[in-house]
């Protein structure tokens, strides 16, 4: 049984599909990046999965149980979590506010669960008094991240979680996702560093105009040269 399983899905904006037919399953176990040009449908599906997006054709599947065009809040209590690339942090509340926000569903967890945050994310620790808004970009993220734990998801939904940030700080995240997945939470995520992503990613899947080009390992398209030349620079 796979943690999520897209099939054939079509869906977008006003009546026009973006999506035009993609598949996509991934397990607990898995990191899933997707890669591809601007206007692929990236992250629209990310958002049809996470019923932000009207999806008209195929279904989504968490744990073989149909999901498609739910509401945020129901996806929230059955274990998904979803981080958008913006206005993804309250700027004006503190860093420990911000993570207490993202334990509403589970209040009597919120001790425990900020505790294995800062063990994810120790620089949140000393800073976790400080507005959100004062922190660096990658730090900002990393409440992003941590709020979204707060639920304990299963299956962990980032657009673009290194998009603007430093070398070091892209490293740095992408470090956290790979510890987050082992502690076991399914990641799927749309990145632009298509490369390092996909380093990380155990299943890739390159989009191109809402359809699926190619669906591998990350190693396996990282090694191809068809998906280099298009889709990595080289």
């Amino acid at each position: 049984m796979s943690l999520l399983n897209a099939t054939q899905v079509e869906g977008g904006y006003g009546g026009m599909n973006i999506l035009k037919g993609v598949d996509m399953a991934i397990d607990k176990e898995d990191i899933g990046v997707i890669v591809g040009p601007n206007g692929a449908g990236k992250s629209t599906m990310l958002k049809a999965i996470f019923g932000l997006v009207e999806v008209n054709g195929g279904d989504i599947l968490l744990r073989d149980k149909s999901i498609k065009n739910s509401a945020p809040n129901k996806l929230v209590e059955l274990g998904m979590g979803f981080i958008p690339q913006e206005k993804n942090i309250f700027p004006s509340m503190t860093v420990e506010e911000n993570l207490e926000m993202g334990a509403y569903i589970k209040p009597h967890t919120t001790k425990t669960m900020l505790e294995r945050i800062y063990s994810f994310f120790p620089p949140l620790l000393e800073k976790r008094k400080q507005p959100a808004g004062e922190l660096s970009g990658g730090q900002r993220q990393m409440v992003a991240m941590g709020r979204a734990l707060m639920t304990e998801p299963t299956l962990l939904l980032l657009d673009e979680p290194t998009a603007g940030l430093s070398p070091l700080y892209m490293q740095e995240i992408f470090d956290r996702i790979v510890e987050i997945n082992k502690a076991g939470v399914g990641i799927l995520m749309v990145e632009q560093n298509a490369k390092q992503a996909l380093e990380i990613a155990t299943k890739g899947f390159v989009l191109a105009s809402g359809q699926n080009l190619y669906t591998d390992t990350g190693q396996n398209l990282l090694n191809d040269p068809e998906v280099a030349k298009s889709f990595l620079g080289g």
